[in-house]
C-alpha cells in the first residue's frame, strides 16, 4: 500500500500545459471525511427514491425527505489496459513523425550549408532548427490546456496537417526567409501540437509507471532520429532534396494519419476554466524547481550542438558522406534504450537521480570523447563518442517532464509545467545560434570553442541539479528523489 501511496503522491507526468492531463487523487483514492463530520452512509439507497417509514421509541413513524440524486459523474476508463498501450502506440508514432524528424538536423545543416544555403554562416542556418525545437516547448501552455479541456483532436489534427504542409513548402524552398517560414515556424508549431497531444495522453493514461510509458514513447523520437538521416541521404543523393523532403511529408503524412485512431485522453471534455494561471514564476522561489529548471536550460543549451555539427566536423576530417551522416543515426540508436531504461529505473530509484546523473555523463562525453576527435581524427572514437552521447542524452531528455512534475505539489503541476516550459523554449532557441557563431569565429573549421561550450554547459548543469536533488530529498523525507 506504501508503494501505491507514492506513486499516487508522486504522480506527475508527461503532460505538457497547464493540467498534465493527470488523474488527480479523487479519482483514484477513497478520500477521507474531515475529522468531525459526519460520514457519509456507504449502504445503498432503495431503488425509487422512497424510504421506509422508521419505527420511533413511542410506536409511530417518522417519513424522510428522500435526498435528491447528485448526477452521475462521467466514468473514467481504468489505468493502463489495451486502451492505454494503444495510445503510448499512437504517442510513439507521434513522436517518430516529429522530434524523429528534427533529430536529422545535422543532416540538414551540413547539405544546407553545401548547397541551397552555402552563402550564409553556420550561426544562420541553425536559427531555422533552433526555431523548430523552440516552437516544441513554447506553445505547450496553450496546447495541454485544449487537451486537457477539449481532448486531442483540437490540437493534433491541425498540427499534422501542418506537418505535411510545412515538408511539402520546405520542397519548394529556394531562399533563406522561405526555409525559415516553412521548416522552421509552420513545421515547429505543426510538430509541437502531435508532440504534445501524444504526451500529455500518456499521462493521462498512466500514472504509477508513467516514466516507463513515456520512455517508451519517447523512443519513438529516437527511431526516427536513425531512420530519417539515413533516409534522407539516400533520396537527396538519387533524387535531390526537394524530392527527399516530398517522400517525408507522404511517410509523415500516413503515419500521422494512423496515429489520430490510437491517441486518445482517458479523462472526459470538460468546460473551459478561463480563471488557470497559464504561468506562475513564483515557483521559482521553491528551491528544488528554480535549482532543477536552472540546471536543466544550461543542460539543453549545450546538448543539441553533437545533433547539429557532428557530421559537418567529421566531413572536414576527410569522413565518407555516408559514415559522416549516419553519425547522427548511430547517436539516436543508442538513445532508444536510453529512453527506456533509465526511465524504467527511475520509478524506483527516483527520477532526479537518473538525471542529474545522465546530465554529468552528457557533458563528460562530449569533453573527454568529442572535443579529442578535433585533434586527433579516429572513426572508432567518434563512433564510441555517438554510443556514449546518445545514451546519456536519451535518458535526460526522457525525464525532463516527470522531473518537472515531481519538484513540487500535485495541485502546481499545470502552473509549473507552463512555466517549465518557457525556460526550455528559450534555452533550446539560444543554444545552435550561439554554437554556430563559436564556430563562424573560428573560420568554420576549428569546432573546439563549440565543443567546451557544449560540454561546460552541460556538466554546469548537472551541477545545479545535484543541490535540486538535495532539497527534493529533505521535502520528501527518502533518498528516491
Amino acid at each position: 500500500m506504501s508503494d501505491a501511496r507514492d506513486a499516487e503522491k508522486d504522480a506527475g507526468g508527461l503532460g505538457l500545459g497547464p493540467g498534465d492531463g493527470g488523474i488527480s487523487d479523487s479519482t483514484t483514492a477513497t478520500s477521507t471525511p474531515p475529522k468531525g463530520a459526519t460520514p457519509t452512509p456507504t449502504l445503498a439507497e432503495p431503488a425509487g427514491g422512497n424510504t421506509t417509514p422508521a419505527p420511533t421509541p413511542t410506536g409511530g413513524t417518522t417519513t424522510t425527505t428522500p435526498a435528491p440524486t447528485p448526477a452521475a459523474a462521467p466514468a473514467v476508463p481504468p489505468e493502463e489496459g489495451v486502451r492505454g498501450w494503444i495510445c503510448v502506440v499512437g504517442a510513439w508514432i507521434c513522436l517518430f513523425c516529429t522530434f524523429g524528424f528534427l533529430a536529422a538536423i545535422g543532416v540538414f545543416q551540413t547539405v544546407y550549408q553545401e548547397t541551397t544555403l552555402r552563402d550564409y554562416s553556420s550561426s544562420d542556418i541553425a536559427w531555422i532548427f533552433s526555431v523548430q525545437l523552440a516552437l516544441m516547448w513554447a506553445p505547450g501552455p496553450l496546447f495541454g490546456r485544449l487537451i486537457d479541456t477539449f481532448g486531442p483532436a483540437p490540437v493534433l489534427y491541425p498540427g499534422a496537417a501542418l506537418c505535411v504542409f510545412a515538408l511539402c513548402m520546405t520542397s519548394l524552398s529556394t531562399r533563406y526567409y522561405q526555409i525559415f517560414l516553412s521548416q522552421g515556424l509552420v513545421f515547429g508549431v505543426g510538430s509541437g501540437a502531435v508532440f504534445t497531444a501524444g504526451l500529455v495522453c500518456v499521462g493521462q493514461w498512466f500514472v504509477r509507471r508513467r516514466g516507463l510509458a513515456g520512455g517508451i514513447a519517447a523512443s519513438g523520437s529516437s527511431m526516427g532520429g536513425v531512420v530519417f538521416p539515413v533516409m534522407l541521404n539516400r533520396l537527396q543523393a538519387d533524387i535531390g532534396l526537394p524530392g527527399a523532403l516530398r517522400y517525408s511529408a507522404l511517410l509523415i503524412g500516413v503515419l500521422l494519419a494512423s496515429s489520430i485512431f490510437m491517441v486518445r485522453a482517458r479523462l472526459p471534455p470538460k468546460r473551459w476554466d478561463p480563471k488557470v494561471k497559464w504561468f506562475d514564476f513564483s515557483l521559482f522561489g521553491q528551491k528544488q524547481f528554480g535549482l532543477y529548471s536552472a540546471g536543466t536550460f544550461l543542460t539543453m543549451w549545450g546538448l543539441w550542438g553533437p545533433f547539429d555539427f557532428i557530421s559537418s566536423m567529421a566531413l572536414q576530417q576527410g569522413f565518407s558522406p555516408d559514415l559522416a551522416l549516419g553519425l547522427v543515426s548511430i547517436i539516436n540508436a543508442t538513445s532508444i534504450p536510453g529512453r527506456v531504461l533509465p526511465p524504467f529505473y527511475a520509478d524506483r530509484i527516483g527520477c532526479f537521480n537518473v538525471i542529474t546523473g545522465c546530465s554529468l555523463l552528457t557533458g563528460a562525453s562530449i569533453l573527454a570523447l568529442w572535443l579529442p576527435f578535433n585533434y586527433h581524427a579516429s572513426h572508432a572514437g567518434v563512433i564510441v563518442f555517438a554510443a556514449v552521447y546518445g545514451f546519456a542524452s536519451g535518458a535526460f531528455v526522457s525525464l525532463l517532464m516527470p522531473c518537472a512534475a515531481k519538484a513540487g505539489s500535485i495541485e502546481t503541476i499545470g502552473q509549473r509545467f507552463g512555466t517549465f516550459q518557457v525556460v526550455m523554449a528559450l534555452s533550446t532557441l539560444t543554444g545552435l545560434p550561439i554554437m554556430g557563431a563559436i564556430l563562424g569565429r573560428q573560420n568554420n573549421t576549428d569546432f573546439s570553442g563549440l565543443q567546451l561550450f557544449s560540454g561546460v554547459s552541460c556538466l554546469a548543469g548537472g551541477a545545479l541539479l545535484i543541490p535540486a536533488t538535495y532539497f527534493l530529498r529533505l521535502q520528501l523525507g527518502t533518498w528516491k528523489a
